[in-house]
């Protein structure tokens, strides 16, 4: 009897670096993060209760000009935590089964770093909305120039930073969505 071994001459899909690196990388992240993002979420609701936030916001609106976005933050400073806590759990859990190879989390992965582009850009624009709303020095009194210097130094690290990031986060959206990747997951 002569038996012929489909198996053998079928290899199974290479599984490629680019994926267990990445996986592994936001497994170690993630976990990071979601450890800390629960720590801050205890932290949030047993020493800064939503009353009292809410209080402070209140007594600051009527002694001076808040900015609506750091108004915002103020009023839902929990929410801001929450969020952070949410986003850093779903980035682990879609690692580990990155590293599993299913393609739901290749899908959320994507839209993770999608999120994580539109979340720079809008940094961007935050922080020179902010800058521009810092009061002005008093009439007659111009500030230093070390500290306009270092406001500048600021402006250029961060544009870069997000620069740097946004076109990490766009490579490794192109990696996931090319052909040979998505033959991982089929």
């Amino acid at each position: 009897m002569d038996f012929e071994f489909d198996s053998a001459t079928k290899q199974p899909p290479q599984k490629s670096t680019f994926l267990n690196v990445l996986a592994w990388i936001f497994i170690v992240l993630g976990g990071f993060a979601t450890f800390m993002g629960l720590l801050q979420n205890v932290m949030i609701h047993m020493m800064f209760p939503k009353e009292q936030m809410s209080q402070l916001t209140q007594q600051a609106e009527h002694t001076e000009q808040i900015p609506f976005f750091a108004e915002l933050m103020f009023n839902h400073f929990d929410f801001f935590f929450l969020f952070f806590l949410l986003v850093s759990a779903a980035s682990f859990i879609a690692a580990i089964a990155l590293l599993k190879r299913k393609n739901w989390a290749r899908i959320t992965f994507i839209v993770l770093m999608s999120i994580g582009i539109a979340w720079n850009l809008f940094g961007l624009v935050l922080q020179f909305t902010m800058f521009s709303a810092i009061p002005e020095f008093p009439a007659g009194q111009a500030p230093p120039p070390e500290f306009q210097n270092m406001m500048q130094v600021m402006k250029v690290a961060t544009v870069i930073m997000v620069i740097a990031f946004s076109s990490l986060f766009a490579f490794i959206i192109m990696k996931l969505s090319s052909k040979k990747i998505k033959a991982e997951f089929a």
